[in-house]
């Protein structure tokens, strides 16, 4: 039987950075009706491209559920250096859904986990029978690449990936995707605001990977390091098995996909409404690229 080709697409990176991209200068899409629909624009051209790219044969579209997760209840640090969203982005997060549904593409999420985590969980889910390619603007997942799935990693400028494969990991980032869970327990993760230990960064913390493999290793091996090292984590070691658990994306949540939901299988005459309903007629040229391989 040919494996199917899934692709799970991280609905909130694409969403933000349409945002970004498109409101640099403080120049916002508007709906004739006052609706702003810059980042579903945004998201739109970065979704279509990234389906254009990889061919799927099934697409699902994963977020977040608002900013509590089991997280915030570990660390009431985590993401807490963000502010509120932009108030034109607001109105766009229910929105940007309604215009995924057009496409029959599943939303999926779950409350009290973050999207990754529901990425995490299908991603192990699809791998035994079907290949998997995540699309993300987030390094986090690429703890994630493992046989049969791959992360794609956008780059700047449109259609521009950076494709993480089991094979080539290694080569790509000295580290295994696995280990990408103890870098980050080590260095800490300045975008989500847990610090790690104090005083590593990343090449310190890569170096001590290399040779010991894991936090465990290193924790076993404390009398082998220099005093310097040896004191900041000493000094540090909550904080470091707690950013290493922040670090971990969960693949146990209780989330399901059934493939048929998920199959790419546009009606265009459907999108056509709904992008006419936000004014956006000339997106449909990205649709019938993004739609136009597949058969009959």
């Amino acid at each position: 039987m040919k494996r199917s080709n899934i692709l799970l697409v991280d609905g909130m990176a694409l969403l933000f950075r349409g945002f970004y991209a498109t409101a640099y200068s403080g120049n916002y899409m508007v709906t004739s009706k006052g609706v702003p629909t810059n980042a579903i624009f945004g998201f739109l051209k970065y979704f279509l491209n990234a389906v254009e790219t990889f061919q799927p044969t099934h697409v699902i579209c994963c977020w977040d559920m608002g900013s509590k997760t089991f997280r915030t209840e570990l660390y009431d640090g985590y993401k807490a250096n963000r502010g509120e969203p932009p108030v034109e982005l607001i109105p766009q997060f229910d929105l940007v859904k309604e215009v995924v549904e057009a496409f029959d593409v599943p939303n999926v999420g779950i409350v009290g986990y973050e999207a990754d985590d529901c990425i995490g969980t299908l991603a192990k889910q699809y791998r035994q029978d079907h290949d998997v390619v995540i699309v993300t603007g987030d390094q986090d997942i690429l703890q994630l690449v493992d046989h049969h799935i791959s992360v794609a990693i956008m780059r700047k400028g449109q259609g521009n990936y950076e494709v993480f494969e089991q094979d080539s990991f290694v080569e790509q980032k000295e580290l295994t995707p696995s280990q990408i869970i103890d870098l980050k327990g080590l260095m800490g993760d300045t975008s989500d605001n847990y610090p790690g230990v104090k005083g590593i960064g990343e090449k310190t913390a890569i170096k001590l990977l290399k040779q010991y493999e894991s936090i465990d290793g290193i924790l076993l091996h404390l009398d082998e390091l220099t005093k310097g090292i040896k004191t900041k984590i000493a000094s540090d070691l909550d904080m470091l098995h707690l950013s290493r658990q922040l670090a971990e994306i969960h693949c146990e949540v209780p989330v399901t996909c059934s493939l048929e939901a998920a199959l790419w299988k546009t009606d265009t005459n459907l999108v056509e409404e709904k992008l006419l309903e936000l004014e956006m007629k000339n997106m449909m040229r990205f649709v019938e690229r993004a739609t136009a391989f597949v058969t009959p």
